[in-house]
């Protein structure tokens, strides 16, 4: 079975559309948990008139706004499928997914060293978002898929329900937004994942969106930001990346209420040297 999460944050008016797309699965082997984060709208009455018409399997669950990162912990807990797949409140799947989810899984199901599988995201069912190249499945874990073959855009990853268990988000009081990244660049270090050019998933990004506002939402949430930068300049990534995840350290370590003498210790010393300069451009734009 497949767990559908959908974390859920004043969407009420969006939910529809990804619960028709849900009715309208080829394959109904999935449940679908909502977990509510805070919303103060009429998401509960959305959900609760979903479930009174008994079409799909529906959990729903509120808790207090802690952020999607904590929502997807809470959403792994309660998960009772072999696989974990996170749809946006503003996104939907097209008719064949759980299909092709079901039948590319079989592939790597028994295989130990894969954390799942993961399709493209579309703006539609021909245009991806991203890099516009189609490719054969490639076998490689998301450092090497990002870095060496130069797929960009955010995918469709589908893991296994007890790969998200070894890997949950952490949680630092105060902060609301943590990147995804963060664990699946922890999960790079184990795992691979089975990468296919396929769209399954059919997004676009608010104004009011995580992605959009993606800046702003890292300097509210420094300490997770540099978290994320210091561990990726120890990755298996090429120079240059390494740079580039130092300089944005040193983007948002600004914002960090520690001294500069702890700040440096979180990042190579030789990074550091040439990330820092470079960070004050960003500084000057940023304030722009």
């Amino acid at each position: 079975m497949i767990s559908i999460f959908t974390p859920a944050y004043n969407r009420a008016h969006l939910l529809p559309r990804l619960y028709k797309s849900l009715k309208k699965q080829q394959v109904q082997n999935f449940e679908w948990i909502i977990v509510d984060d805070g919303s103060t709208d009429n998401t509960r009455e959305i959900v609760r008139s979903f479930m009174a018409e008994n079409k799909i399997s529906i959990w729903y669950h509120q808790k207090i706004n802690e952020g999607k990162h904590l929502a997807i912990n809470k959403g792994v807990e309660l998960a009772k499928g072999d696989l974990f797949f996170i749809v946006d409140s503003d996104d939907y799947l097209t008719e064949d997914a759980t299909l092709k989810i079901t039948e590319y899984y079989e592939t790597v199901k028994n295989k130990n060293d894969f954390a799942g599988i993961s399709f493209r995201r579309g703006i539609n069912t021909s245009q991806y978002i991203g890099t516009q190249k189609f490719f054969e499945p490639i076998e490689a874990n998301c450092l090497d898929f990002r870095f060496r073959y130069y797929i960009k855009g955010d995918m469709a990853e589908v893991y296994k329900t007890s790969v998200m268990r070894e890997f949950p988000f952490p949680r630092i009081e105060g902060e609301k937004f943590c990147t995804e990244g963060l664990a699946w660049n922890r999960m790079a270090l184990k795992y691979k994942l089975l990468w296919i050019s396929e769209i399954i998933y059919i997004g676009e990004y608010l104004e009011d969106g995580l992605s959009y506002q993606s800046f702003q939402a890292r300097r509210k949430s420094p300490k997770y930001a540099t978290l994320y930068y210091s561990e990726l300049t120890t990755m298996s990534v090429s120079y240059f990346q390494k740079l580039r995840a130092a300089i944005n350290y040193w983007r948002f370590a600004r914002f960090l209420n520690i001294s500069f003498a702890d700040k440096w210790k979180k990042v190579s010393p030789v990074l550091s040297i040439m990330a820092i300069p470079i960070s004050w451009i960003f500084l000057i734009k940023d304030k722009v």
